[in-house]
């Protein structure tokens, strides 16, 4: 009998750059096709995680490698995972590439002026108030993808970024 065997593609940007509306939208597009998903939203997984965050480097470091292992769990169980998860560092999406066969990443390329003007979160206003010092693309570094299989436009909608994305899906004949 041959082991159920899922997929994970990771959506990465900027925070405010539009990750989790395109999440959203994908969600919605894959179950109406009947394609079982989990999303791992940092947000939410961090709660869970790191309670008390602190965004330093050796934290996002911990998290990131429980994330990236969580999402190899289910993978491996014949779900599907979405990573909504900024992802600062290219070495942690690496790391889920490495250990997920069925991998894509997704890049929502988004100017940090967009970023800074949309924040839902407060991430940009508290830093500009000290509050913080570790935002990526502001204060700490945020390495885009080299080589996304998908890249997408903040400034599309999340409904268009996500049939992109179920294209590609499509095309690798992961769904």
């Amino acid at each position: 009998m041959k082991e159920p065997v899922g997929f994970a593609l990771w959506i990465t940007g900027m925070p405010a750059s539009g990750k989790s509306s395109v999440a959203q939208e994908l969600v919605k597009k894959m179950r109406a096709y009947g394609v079982p998903v989990v999303v791992l939203e940092s947000d939410r997984m961090r709660t869970i995680l790191t309670p008390d965050a602190t965004y330093l480097e050796e934290e996002r470091d911990r998290f990131y490698q429980a994330l990236v292992s969580i999402g190899d769990i289910i993978v491996r169980n014949g779900v599907n995972v979405i990573f909504d998860a900024t992802a600062n560092r290219r070495a942690y999406r690496e790391r889920a590439r490495s250990l997920i066969p069925r991998f894509l990443e997704v890049y929502v390329q988004c100017p940090l002026e967009v970023c800074i003007s949309r924040d839902p979160k407060g991430i940009y206003r508290n830093a500009k108030k000290g509050k913080t010092s570790t935002v990526p693309g502001l204060q700490s570094p945020y390495e885009p993808p080299l080589n996304a299989e998908v890249l997408l436009d903040c400034l599309n909608p999340p409904d268009a970024s996500a049939e992109l994305i179920l294209d590609k899906l499509k095309q690798l004949l992961y769904i």
